[in-house]
């Protein structure tokens, strides 16, 4: 009798080790040391990992140009996070290619000697905002919990997580995490005509929005900073196109004359964003070295 019911303990052990295994799991902290940027990833498990970036993009402040105004607000932004002093979560909004993920990269690059880490996150995860915080309020470096090209569509998930933790959540803000934000999309969400025929107006002239509009508008008026990119007219798409140029150690004197070929690889991309321009840097360049 005591021989069957080992063998029954001992299987029962081991079903419970494997439903452990498929159970989730508490988010465990990184090796904080291995890199300055971590990604956030989701087994298909289930279970969330932080994993440290091993190759950091290395693009600085001084490689981007045309975008003085908007680089000195994510800037000043940053530093005073760095600080220790009061600073706003940060959506970066506009034109496709004109740099803002480029521009939070060059921020960590530039504070992270100060203690500035980011974690990038998918906006699949935005569910899982609370738990990354949850691993990081304690540490003495400042996160930035970073998420590219954000948009959502109707009823996912990780638009109320989001919105939550930007600010609507019973639990105090994190003095050590800000969020930016990239997107194509100013409110995040897709906006339809229809959803005009919901404005009302008084008799004194004022527009008042609709339910639906004002679901679509609170999520972006939770981050305390805009910055709007826009498209590049032709000279500064060519100041770019030098710059990048210059940077993969093109001569002054080729710079100038590839300038009608700058012109056409953008005609021909229907596009003279900087990603373009960089773009044509990378080719200009690996040819001529050939």
């Amino acid at each position: 009798m005591s021989d069957r019911l080992e063998q029954f303990l001992a299987r029962a052990e081991q079903l419970i080790a494997r439903i452990e295994t498929i159970l989730p799991q508490p988010l465990g902290a990184p090796d904080w040391q291995a890199s300055v940027a971590f990604r956030y990833r989701k087994r298909s498990s289930g279970h969330g990992t932080l994993e440290p970036v091993h190759h950091v993009a290395a693009i600085r402040l001084a490689d981007l140009q045309e975008i003085e105004p908007q680089k000195e607000k994510i800037q000043r932004n940053t530093l005073q996070f760095v600080q220790g002093q009061p600073a706003n979560n940060v959506l970066l909004t506009g034109a496709r290619g004109t740099g803002k993920s480029s521009l939070v990269k060059a921020c960590l690059n530039e504070y992270a000697p100060r203690g500035l880490r980011l974690i990038e996150v998918d906006k699949a995860d935005m569910v899982d905002l609370p738990d990354i915080i949850d691993v990081v309020s304690g540490r003495a470096e400042k996160f930035i919990v970073f998420c590219d090209d954000l948009s959502f569509e109707e009823g996912e998930p990780g638009y109320k997580a989001l919105k939550s933790i930007l600010d609507g959540s019973v639990a105090a803000a994190t003095p050590n995490v800000l969020i930016y934000a990239t997107s194509n999309r100013r409110h995040l969400l897709p906006e339809y005509m229809k959803e005009n025929l919901s404005y009302t107006h008084t008799d004194d002239g004022e527009v008042h929005p609709g339910e639906v509009v004002e679901e679509k508008i609170s999520l972006s008026e939770r981050f305390g900073l805009w910055v709007s990119f826009y498209p590049f007219s032709q000279d500064e798409y060519l100041t770019i196109t030098a710059q990048w140029l210059s940077a993969f150690g093109v001569p002054q004197a080729a710079i100038e004359a590839a300038r009608p070929e700058a012109l056409v690889w953008a005609l021909e991309r229907g596009s003279r964003s900087g990603r373009v321009a960089y773009q044509f840097a990378r080719d200009y360049a690996g040819r001529h070295a050939a």
